[in-house]
């Protein structure tokens, strides 16, 4: 039987929580981030049902539900902008100081984006369809962070 909430059974305590975690990527994210780092290439895998090609690689096709993890395909540095937003404000979770740009990006080859972050250019200038390149980290980071950004393809 449901009792009658009374807000005299509740409480507050006061104090801090901390729920750390890892995050594991997987055989599929391990080899994507695995190739950034060694190999300076961007890997997507492509679905022999409807060819389409993910980027970032993931296990199965969202439109057929086939497993995909091992159709790999080497996808261009370049690529273009498809949307993209300016980030005002800082926060420790975040990979740059405020203001930067987070782009969803589409590298040549690919029929999905991915987020990262855009420089070289102001963010009122910035317009779907620019031609990007990736710039990768001089010191790895074992993360998609292995391009630092992309940039404005001169």
């Amino acid at each position: 039987m449901r009792k009658d909430f009374d807000v005299s059974d509740c409480y507050v305590q006061e104090g801090k929580l901390a729920l750390p975690y890892s995050y594991f990527a997987g055989r599929v994210g391990s080899t994507f981030i695995t190739t950034l780092r060694d190999q300076r290439r961007i890997l997507g895998v492509r679905c022999n049902t409807c060819g389409k090609v993910f980027v970032p690689p993931r296990q199965t096709c969202e439109r057929c539900m086939e497993d995909i993890r091992n159709n790999w395909v080497t996808l261009s540095n370049t690529g273009e902008v498809v949307n993209y937003t300016v980030v005002n404000y800082d926060d420790r979770h975040l990979p740059r100081k405020a203001p930067f740009i987070l782009a969803l990006i589409r590298p040549d080859g690919a029929d999905t984006p991915m987020v990262h972050i855009l420089e070289g250019i102001e963010g009122d200038k910035v317009q779907p369809g620019l031609k990007v390149k990736a710039v990768f980290s001089e010191k790895t980071t074992h993360t998609i962070l292995d391009i630092d950004h992309f940039e404005p393809v001169a």
